[in-house]
């Protein structure tokens, strides 16, 4: 109903925010990705946005990106996620964070999200395989079985996911898992 929104920005109480189209204030449910991305109070701004009716409310998020709500999207479909838990998750991971961890299948970064246990982390990973994985967020060379467990291999030894894909972009797509740990763990460590 509502798909875009373009006004002024009048309010921000995380997560919500209030904006002015042509003086009618939108109250709208942000991730915290669009709210430390959104201007000033008083600033121009643009959200694409889902609209929600429920029996009891009528409620608008809004997203800074294309990619954003359409994740949004993908994690309502599933059962038992709901508009303020796929909120969390986008709060708690970008788009191309959660890509790679439904692509690496890693329960134990989306459990660290509030709210998200590990039967529902389970849930979400099978439900977004294939439709969230590869295709977003991740570098394109990196979809080989051997790229994918060099990539796994350093996020487990704790370095981020953009250190870890940094590090993937500069091997040969066809290196060997072990000596693809070893090259990348030189190339992080200087």
């Amino acid at each position: 109903m509502i798909g875009k929104l373009t006004g002024t920005l009048v309010e921000r109480n995380p997560p919500q925010v209030v904006v002015d189209c042509n003086g009618v204030g939108y109250e709208v449910d942000v991730p915290m990705s669009t709210f430390y991305n959104l201007p000033q109070t008083g600033g121009r701004v643009s959200l694409l946005t889902h609209f929600v009716v429920r029996e009891d409310a009528q409620i608008l998020y809004g997203f800074g990106t294309a990619e954003e709500r359409m994740a949004f999207r993908q994690l309502i479909k599933i059962s038992g996620v709901g508009p303020r838990m796929a909120l969390g998750v986008l709060s708690g991971l970008s788009v191309a964070e959660l890509s790679q961890v439904v692509t690496l299948q890693d329960t134990g970064r989306l459990v660290k999200i509030p709210g998200v246990g590990k039967k529902t982390a389970e849930r979400l990973l099978l439900e977004l395989k294939g439709k969230l994985g590869a295709d977003i967020g991740l570098p394109t060379h990196a979809t080989s079985d051997a790229q994918g467990d060099i990539l796994q291999a350093l996020v487990a030894l704790g370095y981020s996911d953009k250190e870890a894909a940094a590090a993937l972009k500069a091997l040969p797509m066809d290196i060997a898992v072990g000596e693809g740990i070893k090259l990348a763990l030189k190339a992080l460590a200087r």
